[in-house]
């Protein structure tokens, strides 16, 4: 009799043992089965949080307008050629220096002299020369910037335009249309000049020119 009744008591405690673990786990499964719904909740109130930020009261998609670099309409007369070398022809084409570096490196990280024709709270327009190379850098509006920052990123560009068709001739005015479409030049002679690098991108615009293989320049160029 004694052992029937430890027997029996044995199997309850087993069976009660079983009932509350099948509780913990029910509870367990409860908890990762919450936790899973805040997390999408959680990211869908993100998205929805990021999508009207990028939408005005109305709900439309707020986008600015692109810049256009009306190039046909730009000047085309014959300008007078530039020898590369002639650093302050080049300088003055651009206007007043606002700041002078004399401790600035070229794209290549060599020692070299940045010119700046802009105060630093307005978009850039600079000027590089180092041993090697000429460089030319600007701002390069986006869409969403505002009306004044895109119409000086158009004067800045017409500028280097000019220059290009200076030192290149025509085919230099060929290489800032190509360059404000979107195409990225290496390692290219344009009209006498070996380009290094050219593009336009991320806010930024650059023309490089390697010096050291340029050929000289003509009196004019038509």
């Amino acid at each position: 009799m004694l052992n029937d009744n430890l027997q029996t008591f044995v199997v309850g405690i087993i069976m009660a043992a079983g009932v509350s673990l099948s509780a913990c786990n029910g509870s367990e499964s409860e908890v990762v089965k919450d936790t899973a719904v805040e997390t999408v909740t959680e990211q869908t109130s993100t998205a929805e949080v990021q999508a009207k930020s990028d939408s005005d009261m109305d709900g439309a998609t707020v986008e600015g307008v692109p810049v256009k670099y009306d190039l046909a309409s730009w000047p085309n007369d014959a300008v007078e050629a530039v020898d590369i070398n002639e650093l302050d022809g080049i300088v003055s084409t651009f206007g007043k220096v606002v700041s002078k570096d004399e401790s600035s490196l070229d794209y290549a990280s060599n020692p070299a002299t940045k010119y700046r024709f802009m105060q630093n709270d307005k978009p850039y327009l600079d000027v590089i020369d180092s041993q090697k190379y000429l460089e030319f850098g600007w701002y390069y509006a986006n869409p969403t910037d505002s009306d004044s920052e895109k119409e000086l990123s158009q004067k800045h560009a017409k500028k280097v335009y000019q220059m290009s068709r200076q030192l290149m001739g025509d085919e230099g005015g060929k290489v800032l249309n190509r360059m404000l479409n979107g195409q990225i030049i290496k390692n290219e002679t344009v009209g006498g000049q070996k380009i290094e690098l050219a593009k336009c991108e991320f806010y930024s615009c650059m023309l490089v020119l390697n010096k050291s293989a340029a050929s000289p320049a003509g009196t004019d160029i038509s």
